[in-house]
C-alpha cells in the first residue's frame, strides 16, 4: 500500500485527490494545521470521512515538518497548502510568502534530509504568468506576477525545480489553471456567483456585489485537475505541466450562465463603477460592482496551453465552461432547499 500525505487536505483539491488516492488504494495522510478548524463538509459530500488518517502540520515550523515525514516516510507528498486567496495576499503579503514560498522549502528542506526518495507534488499557479507574455501561456512562458500571492508561489515554484535540478529529487510543479467545482471556497469569485445565484432565484439575497467584470480565466473542473496532479508523479521522470482547459471566459460571462441557468435572463447597462446587472424581464438590479473587490493591480487574462500535459500525462479537460457553471449552481440550488 502506497503512503500519501496531501497538505491543505481540507480544501477542495486536498478533498478531490484524497478520493482519488483512496480509490487507487492508498493509505492517505491528511495535513491540517493544528490550530484552525477542521471542516468535514467536503469529506462528508466526497463520502470518504473517517478514511483520511488526519495529521497535524504547520507549514510555518520545521521541526513539525520534519518529524512527520520521518515517521511516516510516504511515497508521495502532495502540498496543497497556502494562503491560496489573491486579495488576502495584498493585506498579509509577509505572511502569505512565508506559508506559500518559505513553507515550501521547508518540506523540500525535510524531504531533501529524511525522505530524498518521496515523490514530490508542488501546486504552482497560472497567477505566477501575471501580466502575460504571451497566450496562451504554456511551461516556458515567461512570468510576471501582479500579486504577493504570485510572488509567493513563484518562489515555491523555482524551488522546487532547483531542489530536483540540484539534489535528483522527483520533484514535480503543476502550474494549475483556475480550477473550480461545488466544493470551491465561498471567498473565490466563482462559488461567490453560484452561491448568490441560488440565493437569488429562491428569495434569500438581494443581490451580487462583484468587482472586476471582464477578466477573463481559464476555468476547469477541479475533480478532472486532481487526476492530472496525480499522473504527474506517476512518470519515470519529474518534470513540470500546465493544466488548463485552452478557452478563456470572463467573470460577466460565469454571470450570465449561472443566471441563465436558473432561467434569469441578465442584461447590462451603465458604464465603469456603475454598471448594474439587471433582470432583462423585471428590471430588478441584481449584479452591482464595488471598487473593494478590485485588485491593486488586475490580471486581465489568462488561458493555458495543455498540450504537454496531453501528450506525456495522456490527460484532457473533459468538463466544459458551461457544464461547470451548471454543476456549480445546481449543487448550491439543492444546498440552498
Amino acid at each position: 500500500m502506497k503512503k500519501a500525505i496531501i497538505t491543505g487536505v481540507t480544501g477542495q483539491d486536498g478533498a478531490y485527490l484524497s478520493k482519488v488516492l483512496l480509490n487507487k488504494g492508498y493509505k492517505v495522510y491528511g495535513a491540517f494545521k493544528r490550530n484552525s478548524t477542521f471542516d468535514m463538509t467536503r469529506f462528508r459530500e466526497l463520502k470518504i470521512e473517517n478514511k483520511v488518517e488526519l495529521i497535524p502540520f504547520d507549514l510555518l515550523e520545521f521541526t513539525n515538518i520534519y518529524r512527520t515525514i520521518k515517521d511516516i516516510e510516504p511515497d508521495e507528498l502532495y502540498n496543497l497548502a497556502a494562503q491560496s486567496f489573491v486579495g488576502v495576499s495584498f493585506e498579509q503579503p509577509l505572511l502569505t510568502n512565508d506559508i506559500n514560498g518559505m513553507g515550501t522549502l521547508r518540506v523540500l528542506e525535510a524531504l531533501r534530509t529524511v525522505s530524498p526518495k518521496t515523490r514530490f507534488y508542488q501546486a504552482s499557479t497560472s497567477e505566477m504568468f501575471g501580466k502575460v507574455r504571451e497566450t496562451p501561456q504554456k511551461e516556458d512562458t515567461p512570468f510576471y506576477p501582479r500579486s504577493p500571492y504570485a510572488c509567493s508561489k513563484l518562489l515555491s515554484h523555482w524551488a522546487t525545480i532547483n531542489y530536483r535540478e540540484s539534489y535528483n529529487m522527483f520533484a514535480c510543479s503543476g502550474i494549475l489553471f483556475n480550477h473550480e467545482s461545488p466544493l470551491r471556497g465561498m471567498e473565490f469569485v466563482t462559488r461567490k456567483i453560484s452561491y448568490a445565484v441560488a440565493g437569488i432565484k429562491k428569495g434569500l439575497q438581494d443581490k451580487l456585489i462583484l468587482g472586476n467584470l471582464d477578466s477573463k480565466r481559464d476555468w476547469g473542473y477541479a475533480a478532472e485537475f486532481v487526476e492530472a496532479i496525480w499522473l504527474m508523479l506517476q512518470q519515470p521522470e519529474p518534470d513540470d505541466f500546465v493544466i488548463a482547459t485552452g478557452e478563456a471566459h470572463s467573470v460577466r460571462e460565469f454571470i450570465e450562465h449561472a443566471f441563465n441557468y436558473v432561467d434569469i435572463e441578465i442584461e447590462w447597462t451603465g458604464k465603469g463603477i456603475e454598471e448594474k446587472g439587471i433582470d432583462k424581464k423585471t428590471g430588478k438590479v441584481y449584479v452591482e460592482l464595488s471598487p473593494d473587490f478590485f485588485r491593486p493591480a488586475e490580471v486581465d487574462i489568462l488561458i493555458g496551453d495543455y498540450s504537454k500535459a496531453k501528450r506525456i500525462l495522456g490527460w484532457s479537460p473533459k468538463t466544459k465552461f458551461k457544464e461547470l457553471v451548471g454543476l456549480m449552481v445546481d449543487a448550491d440550488m439543492r444546498r440552498t432547499e
